[in-house]
């Protein structure tokens, strides 16, 4: 049994705390929490304190995504395979996904085994919704940075985990095949569908938003010869037909709002957070519009400019959380935050972390925590951190 060792910190607006060394909690919901070791995978049902159920697990250290269902089926995932477990990590199977229209997608065979590509890793935390009283996933990977080339898909499932398909296929990117390299190269075996002209280097958030019974992706990020590569999509899902539609509903610059991350609905409206870099200059910050108004910048509303990239935010119960992409950041480890509904903003460097970019913002743990991922660079994971508001307390 594993017990965990709190490192606490505190700023005038929240608290923070890492977990134990050798253990990354990978993510969480209300009172219980999925972890991994170098070669074992863990569940925690008190929020961490205690990890009742461990398992051995040879590839635990590859490990690149998971989720906690609400009836508490765990779904993970390592670079290229994903398994599921439906009693508390005692036994899991793999998961085979299933293509649009129902026949096995396997993922490729790679040029280097050791970089199969992240087909599952999402860049977001919050990966389902309760919709007409039954969950549904649906995420995107984030993916062609490192770990070897993969496509580009967006992912779902209606039964628990049990069933995983694709909802959506982006385009075969010329620059981004499997050549063995981290993030691909022009040389390398194509990937993607090939008959769809919207292409992506990867996806950066997929969203729901009840008011509509309508879900949003947004993906990343060059300005390519062939077509732009920051995309916004809204999706619609026919559950009788178990069918979807989905229709880009604006393409834009990297350098502008619509490279972004961190989308959330709340009383219908859209926010999200700029990533916006290359050439300037940079149409950068927190916005809100109404859904119908996404495509008309015109109609947004500049809530904060942090002033540098970033593309990972959560809004919930009022707080707004986000952070800086280290790399272009001139502080170590920076957090956005607001208490009150983004009427007023603040920024923290947690300098003692060291240089990092906090992504993959959990949900609050029935003990108020957010669990927020720590990487080097802006994708390399590194730690895990939480963070508490202090009005919360």
């Amino acid at each position: 049994m594993v017990e965990s060792v709190e490192l606490s910190g505190t700023t005038p607006h929240f608290r923070y705390r890492r977990p134990p060394a050798g253990l990354y909690v990978d993510s969480q919901r209300d009172n219980k929490a999925f972890a991994y070791t170098d070669a074992h995978i863990l569940l925690s049902v008190d929020n961490g304190r205690t990890w009742q159920h461990r398992a051995a697990f040879a590839d635990a250290g590859h490990i690149t995504f998971s989720h906690i269902m609400a009836n508490g089926n765990v779904l993970f995932a390592t670079e290229a395979a994903l398994y599921l477990s439906t009693d508390d990590l005692a036994t899991w199977a793999p998961i085979t996904v299933q293509d649009r229209d129902g026949a096995e997608y396997r993922p490729h065979t790679p040029q280097n085994p050791a970089r199969p590509g992240w087909y599952f890793h999402s860049l977001s935390g919050v990966n389902s919704w309760d919709i007409d009283g039954e969950e549904m996933v649906v995420w995107g990977n984030y993916c062609n940075v490192i770990g070897g080339a993969a496509p580009v898909n967006i992912y779902y499932s209606v039964d628990g985990g049990r069933t995983v398909r694709i909802a959506y296929t982006f385009g075969r990117c010329p620059y981004r095949g499997d050549d063995g390299s981290p993030g691909g190269g022009p040389e390398g075996t194509p990937l993607g569908d090939p008959d769809n002209p919207v292409r992506a280097r990867h996806v950066h958030t997929v969203a729901y938003n009840p008011v509509e019974d309508a879900f949003y992706a947004c993906t990343g990020d060059s300005d390519r010869p062939e077509g732009l590569e920051c995309h916004w999509l809204r999706g619609t899902y026919d559950r009788g037909r178990d069918a979807w539609d989905w229709q880009v509903i604006v393409s834009d610059h990297l350098n502008t709002r619509y490279k972004s991350g961190g989308i959330t609905f709340v009383d219908g409206r859209c926010y999200w957070i700029s990533d916006a870099n290359g050439p300037e200059p940079h149409d950068r910050g927190v916005f809100c519009c109404a859904p119908e108004d996404i495509a008309d910048p015109a109609s947004h509303t500049l809530l904060f400019n942090p002033g540098v990239e970033s593309g990972n935010m959560i809004v919930q119960d009022g707080v707004f959380l986000a952070s800086h992409c280290a790399p272009a950041s001139p502080l170590n480890t920076g957090i956005i935050v607001s208490l009150d509904g983004g009427r007023t903003w603040a920024q923290h460097d947690l300098a003692e972390l060291g240089r990092r970019s906090p992504c993959r913002f959990h949900h609050r743990n029935s003990e108020g925590w957010f669990r927020v991922d720590l990487r080097s660079e802006w994708v390399t994971p590194a730690e895990v951190l939480f963070i508490k508001p202090l009005h919360a307390e």
